[in-house]
């Protein structure tokens, strides 16, 4: 059985990380996915280390399942080859700044004239409107100027350079991803394409949530430290004895007595419930003293059979072995192309009437599936 989105047809001209993994989860849910990718410009994902048997590790995870067409958009005639190749497809998506495809004569209105119903996806950092349109950026960039970075981290030390790209993934590939997906269904009602415009710095602003509702609507600006989930209250995470982390998220009344109980430190109940920043203080450094008392061994065998919201901090070697996530098929093996394979991070939506991942995903890009035009 084929993966949801078998009927579709993608041509993808994106590189580095947001349209790559954009298309990655199209792929995955069954897309058929051409990558054009240009010979005299190498995309970095393909050389970035580590390797394994001689492929970027990236690179083997971002473009798994996707076809590969080698062609020069520079060229004399390219265009001419991507709007005869463009009929075909339901799908195109691009990464470049505003104006470039334009300029290469295959932008949005020339593609659309040899294809009405095709739906055209543009991730860009800033999007095609604005002061900012042309500027070059990056994920920590893109998170900073959309307000995110100056309520995360310590108030005595700054906002932390992320471990993931939170702009790039979650604004960029996702939204790109939801966006295309409504404009499949706009196509399936009326017939017609549609063009969709995605700012990373859009979406990471959009991603302020709760935090954004408060400073917009309740006039509150949001600083590191001082909001429930940012670590102005016990919601947070404590070292053990060993150096490890062991994170604490026991917001509801039931949670947080458990807590207290588990811990030994039944009296500060209330503060768990109170708004006063000296009761919150009194809490975060009586679970500081507690937590640091014993290993994260230690305390995983003590909550394991508590329901408190208590977890321990996990490296991802760790948290590919832990049992919830093996349960979900959250790693995976992909066939490197000679019979081996490689292990993954799976795809994370389940679908009732779907193939497992492991016969769903194809393999990893390799000479088998490139081509030159």
């Amino acid at each position: 059985m084929a993966g949801p989105l078998t009927s579709l047809k993608v041509l993808d001209f994106s590189t580095l990380l947001p349209g790559p993994y954009a298309t990655m989860l199209l792929a995955d849910m069954g897309a058929d996915v051409l990558r054009v990718e240009a010979p005299d410009r190498v995309d970095l994902i393909r050389v970035m280390p580590p390797h394994d048997a001689g492929v970027s590790t990236a690179h083997g995870f971002l473009n798994r399942g996707k076809k590969s067409l080698t062609l020069n958009l520079k060229e004399e005639g390219s265009a001419d080859k991507v709007l005869e190749l463009v009929k075909d497809f339901d799908i195109v998506i691009e990464q470049f700044r505003p104006g470039v495809m334009d300029r290469l004569g295959i932008g949005y209105e020339a593609l659309k004239a040899v294809n009405p119903s095709l739906i055209y996806c543009s991730i860009t950092g800033y999007g095609q409107t604005g002061p900012y349109k042309d500027r070059a950026g990056h994920d920590i960039n893109y998170l900073s100027l959309a307000g995110v970075s100056s309520h995360c981290g310590r108030a005595d030390s700054g906002p932390p350079p992320m471990g993931i790209q939170i702009a790039d993934v979650a604004g960029g590939s996702h939204h790109a991803v939801m966006g295309i997906l409504a404009a499949v269904i706009h196509r399936q009602q009326t017939g017609e394409g549609q063009f969709v415009d995605v700012s990373m710095t859009d979406a990471a602003f959009a991603l302020n949530a709760m935090s954004g509702a408060a400073c917009l609507a309740g006039g509150q600006e949001q600083k590191p430290e001082s909001s429930l989930l940012n670590g102005g209250s016990f919601y947070d995470y404590y070292q053990t004895s060993d150096g490890r982390w062991l994170s604490v998220g026991s917001l509801e009344p039931q949670f947080s007595a458990r807590l207290c109980d588990t811990l030994g430190i039944a009296d500060l109940k209330s503060d768990a419930l109170s708004q006063k920043p000296e009761h919150r203080q009194r809490l975060k450094a009586a679970l500081k003293e507690r937590v640091a008392s014993k290993t994260l061994a230690e305390w995983q065998e003590i909550f394991a059979g508590q329901d408190a919201c208590v977890e321990p901090v996990l490296t991802i070697s760790e948290a590919a072995e832990h049992p919830q996530l093996k349960a979900r098929e959250m790693v995976i093996g992909v066939d490197r192309g000679d019979g081996t394979q490689q292990r993954q991070v799976g795809f994370p939506i389940k679908f009732e009437k779907t193939p497992s991942e492991t016969s769903r995903i194809g393999k990893m890009p390799g000479a088998d599936n490139e081509q030159f035009l």
